[in-house]
């Protein structure tokens, strides 16, 4: 059922991947009983390239089976953040558990790059392991390990301070997410009360995340001091793995997204006003229909949200439609929003089982659609790669990973009749469209707000509230906030990365130009624009990024001269649309 929680996953360990080092009845949440197997690998002898390949291959079990328990907790976590004893479990892993594998690891890395039968390997399968195990070595410091479980309490204060945020409108308590739905409301008035009430309630939190934030920056700068960097923007650009593509590259897209996307985001926010007949665009305004249709409704329970879903991948491929099947009949999926669940939508892998799991807050919306289908194709990434026997390539950098699920966005466009009659689908396309020329200015912005946050950590939040503001001026487009400047100065705490996953997000950017590539070879051949997706997905992460992008048919490129044509072919496909 897709309304289960993450707690009643039925999935067993080890499944149809049996260990071969792991003991079965080892308890993973004990570290006295994790401990022996990572003795026993580093005292084993190996006297050859063929000992070496399977030493590696027991590590990367043990590494699963660890991943998977942490993901296991951290799902339930999620889905239950007022939970005291699932808070306890997950925090014991990530601070009990976590610290004390990291210079374990870190122990066999260094031996592994030591050993003389490295070159006995196959080095162009090892070339990508090998790349990022040097790069984790030498960006290890034990100084930091006490640093990272202090940034995991401070992403779990963030985790529960959101996750509490509800309001009384209309009789009910109701989330945030679950607020959003009136936003799309024809009635102006409903729209600002409810806009108003929710953002009554973030300001309630504004401080507190504020201080949270101030705290989470220094810990950061901390970090990159002991690594030896000048700053958290280089070293975390280094720990992410970049090796394609570097700072200034972001600075180019977000150069990129200023010419191009900018221009066309105001362009279609001065039609927006103008069709809404306003003297002002309000934050409220930003949502509804401007010809004053009822907002889109595809679905009332969750289970129409799959069942809907499943049909829309049969469309594009029935192979698709089929590994979809998997999640739904192993229970995978928790969908519904409600009280005490964390706000926002992942895919996460069980990295033993080699399963997908996807989490969101379904609320009836046309956004909860393409959030499932864009879920649903880091779903199938996971799938695609899941015989590798080696963990590090069974999940992809983020700027492909991204790719698969926002190139399955593009790839469903044309089958949204299977939630929508013909005028509602064209509706629903023009809405995703225009959503993507606002996107590219929205991720350059919050990239560019990092950018400027950790490489002058000593700001003070007034400087970090006129720098947000600048941004919004370059980036945005005219908006009247008139009694909500407080807000306005603040709305960056909207956006999850930028706590708990600082600079995970200019892969949007990046993939989002790979799928709308994507979606061209869709329109010109959909069997072969496929079967070239499905090639890269199931290559995971074992081979560069510029592969990765090459093998699906699709340039690795983020400057002006690749992202200008694309934007151009969206704003044709805008005109061509009927309103």
């Amino acid at each position: 059922m897709p309304s289960e929680s993450a707690d009643s996953i039925t999935v067993t360990r080890p499944g149809e991947f049996p260990r071969r080092s792991v003991p079965l009845d080892i308890d993973l949440g004990q570290w006295d009983q994790i401990e022996p197997l990572l003795d026993a690998l580093e005292a084993r002898e190996i006297a050859s390239p063929e000992e070496l390949e399977r030493w590696l291959l027991d590590i990367s079990e043990l590494a699963a089976c660890l991943s998977e328990e942490g993901s296991r907790r951290h799902i339930a976590r999620t889905c239950h953040t007022d939970d005291e004893e699932i808070e306890r479990r997950f925090l014991h892993h990530v601070t009990e558990i976590v610290p004390r594998l990291k210079p374990r690891f870190d122990a066999l890395n260094r031996r592994y790059l030591a050993s003389p039968h490295r070159e006995g390997l196959d080095r162009e399968r090892h070339l990508v392991h090998d790349r990022s195990t040097e790069n984790t070595v030498a960006l290890f410091r034990e100084a930091n390990v006490a640093l990272q479980v202090d940034e995991e309490r401070l992403n779990n204060e963030h985790m529960r301070i959101t996750g509490a945020q509800t309001v009384e409108f209309r009789g009910e308590t109701r989330t945030l997410p679950q607020m959003q739905v009136f936003l799309e409301e024809t009635d102006r008035a409903l729209r600002q009360e409810a806009w108003q009430l929710m953002t009554a309630r973030r300001m309630q939190d504004a401080e507190a995340l504020t201080d949270l934030l101030n705290r989470m920056v220094s810990l950061r700068h901390r970090m990159a001091l002991n690594a030896d960097f000048e700053n958290f923007r280089d070293y975390q650009h280094r720990r992410c793995d970049r090796f394609d593509y570097t700072p200034a590259d972001c600075e180019s897209f977000h150069a990129a997204a200023e010419q191009t996307c900018v221009p066309a985001a105001r362009e279609l926010a001065r039609e927006r006003q103008e069709t809404l007949g306003v003297e002002t665009l309000r934050p409220w305004d930003l949502a509804a229909d401007p010809l004053g249709r009822p907002p889109l409704r595809p679905f009332k329970k969750s289970d129409e949200l799959v069942a809907g879903c499943r049909r829309v991948f049969d469309r594009v491929s029935p192979a698709l439609a089929k590994e979809f099947d998997v999640l739904i009949d192993k229970r995978l999926l928790d969908l519904d929003s409600r009280p005490s669940k964390a706000p926002g939508g992942y895919q996460s892998t069980l990295a033993e089982v080699r399963l997908p799991f996807i989490f969101m807050n379904a609320a009836g919306t046309n956004r909860d659609v393409f959030t499932l289908l864009h879920e649903g194709g880091h779903a199938f990434h996971a799938l695609a790669c899941r015989q590798d026997p080696l963990l590090d390539y069974r999940h992809a950098p983020l700027e492909f990973a991204e790719v698969a699920s926002m190139g399955m966005e593009m790839m469903s466009l044309d089958a949204l009749e299977e939630f929508y009659g013909e005028e509602e689908a064209n509706r629903a396309r023009r809405h995703h469209l225009e959503m993507l020329l606002n996107l590219f200015p929205w991720i350059a912005q919050v990239d560019a707000f990092q950018h400027w946050m950790y490489l002058n950590p000593e700001h003070t939040p007034e400087e970090r509230r006129e720098k947000w503001l600048a941004l919004e001026e370059r980036f945005g487009f005219a908006l009247d906030w008139s009694g909500h400047e407080d807000w306005m100065g603040l709305s960056w705490q909207r956006q999850l990365h930028i706590f708990q996953v600082p600079f995970y997000y200019i892969e949007y950017g990046i993939a989002q130009i790979g799928a709308l590539q994507l979606w061209q070879n869709w329109r010109e051949d959909p069997d072969s624009a496929v079967e070239r997706y499905r090639a890269a997905l199931t290559l995971g992460g074992s081979r560069p990024l510029p592969e990765l992008f090459d093998t699906a048919g699709l340039r690795f490129d983020f400057g002006v001269d690749t992202l200008r044509p694309l934007i151009e072919a969206v704003m044709e496909e805008l005109a061509r649309l009927p309103r």
